[in-house]
């Protein structure tokens, strides 16, 4: 059973101290750190859920110069915006940013709501995302409570179990809200997340160089590393499905859009089939294009949140064109010397990648 959390004293100087720290070690060159404003903060945010600070760099700074407020990313076609995404996954929050920018634009003529409420009535922005936001870019005081958060909390205070358990979280978010102060908000935010991603990280943590060292229980019982809880484990299932790679004989390859939900949504993929043995059929009845070799190549698997897809990829030439792909379908043939801006699956983008060294 979690304990029940305990208010920490008015006394209590977490934040003074975390202050002090970031003053002299905190980041404060980071790309979404300089010209702050609310835009930039919200797609800084976004982008590193679940994503280190040294894959979105270049990552943000593409989508910077493509999008460079809220107005250029609410006018952009969905393809190009997918497209400055590849490779970082969870493609949700990218359409979600999309979806977002719109409504901002359309209903609130481009300004950003000023409150927590109202930014989590958007789509995609969480409590989290949104006090990042609020506390950073707004001038007000809001609790955030990210990954690296609450490690930081969850050891100080030594709270069990696994965040993603309701009980558990919501003693993170009591402490998130009483050890938030009134000044220096913005400094203090970025401070914590700091601290969570340079000293108190996941594995072999810091500690004799973290300013909350003094008054941490997990430090003091020697358990940092069990700090918070592991998500209970379990078997994920395993599922299988083939690529069609069909190659024309100009050779481009065929890709079809994904719906706009699910796995992959709004992405352009391989066309997939039950089996490898049905790729040259589906090239014959989809396309009305006569199949010359029909190859599987090695199989890989990609792994989602909640299931393992086993993918074998099958090369098929095709010896004629077949029926012509019209403009504006959900199929096109890529050419991959002078790719079109579309977002990619990442295993469709690393296959690519392979089949440039092709003949």
């Amino acid at each position: 059973m979690n304990r029940r959390p305990i208010l920490l004293p008015v006394t209590d100087n977490f934040a003074d101290k975390l202050l002090a720290w970031f003053d002299d070690h905190g980041r404060k060159h980071l790309p979404w750190q300089q010209a702050i404003n609310a835009y930039r903060v919200w797609v800084s945010e976004i982008m590193l859920q679940q994503t280190q600070v040294s894959t979105v760099i270049p990552y943000f700074e593409r989508f910077m110069a493509a999008f460079p407020d809220v107005q250029a990313l609410a006018a952009a076609d969905t393809d190009d915006v997918l497209h400055h995404w590849t490779g970082l996954g969870y493609y949700a929050r990218a359409r979600n940013l999309h979806r977002a920018a719109q409504v901002i634009v359309a209903e609130q003529d481009g300004r950003f709501p000023q409150t927590v409420e109202a930014l989590e009535a958007l789509p995609g922005i969480g409590r989290s995302t949104a006090g990042a936001i609020v506390s950073i870019a707004c001038g007000g005081r809001a609790p955030i409570l990210d990954g690296n958060v609450k490690r930081v909390l969850a050891r100080y205070h030594a709270v069990p179990g696994w965040p993603g358990q309701s009980t558990v979280l919501n003693a993170l978010w009591e402490y998130a809200e009483t050890h938030t102060p009134t000044a220096r908000v913005a400094d203090y935010t970025q401070a914590i997340m700091d601290l969570g991603a340079t000293v108190c990280t996941r594995r072999r943590p810091a500690c004799s160089l973290c300013p909350l060292a003094e008054g941490c229980r997990a430090r003091a019982e020697g358990t940092a590393e069990n700090y918070p809880g592991r998500k209970p484990r379990k078997t994920l299932p395993e599922r299988q499905t083939a690529f069609v790679l069909a190659r024309h004989p100009d050779g481009t390859w065929l890709l079809e859009q994904r719906p706009p939900s699910g796995i992959w949504g709004g992405l352009w993929c391989f066309p997939e089939v039950a089996a490898p043995a049905d790729a040259a059929g589906w090239c014959r009845d989809a396309l009305l294009a006569e199949p010359g070799t029909s190859q599987p190549l090695a199989a890989f698997r990609h792994t989602f949140s909640h299931y393992h897809l086993d993918i074998t990829p099958v090369l098929v030439t095709l010896e004629t064109a077949g029926e012509a792909v019209a403009e504006g379908s959900q199929r096109l043939w890529y050419n991959a010397v002078s790719p079109p801006r579309v977002g990619l699956a990442a295993p469709v983008a690393r296959l690519l990648e392979a089949l440039k060294t092709l003949d």
